[in-house]
């Protein structure tokens, strides 16, 4: 089930990170386009990446292919959303 709205994205990284990293939901809530992740989160490491994709498809309901993912789409909160919108949304 593909999701059709950005904000449904957004809300769903958003809740991944939660899970996934154990951060506070009010520290996440802040999160914008340019809050920077992998490299400035310490909670957020290579283990962390594997776990946040596979989540990632769970949630959206999606297949994610090595070469889908560059790790640029992880340095960042917009990149990361950006990526989920790429692959969810039809």
């Amino acid at each position: 089930m593909a999701l059709d709205d950005r904000n449904q994205v957004d809300e769903t990284v958003r809740s991944l990170l939660v899970d996934v990293l154990s951060l506070a939901k009010s520290r996440v809530a802040k999160f914008d386009d340019e809050t920077e992740l992998f490299g400035a989160l310490p909670e957020f490491d290579s283990m962390a990446v594997a776990t946040l994709l596979t989540e990632m498809e769970e949630r959206l309901g999606i297949l994610i292919e090595d070469e889908d993912v560059e790790a640029e789409d992880l340095m960042t909160f917009g990149r990361l959303v950006g990526l989920a919108e790429r692959l969810s949304l039809s």
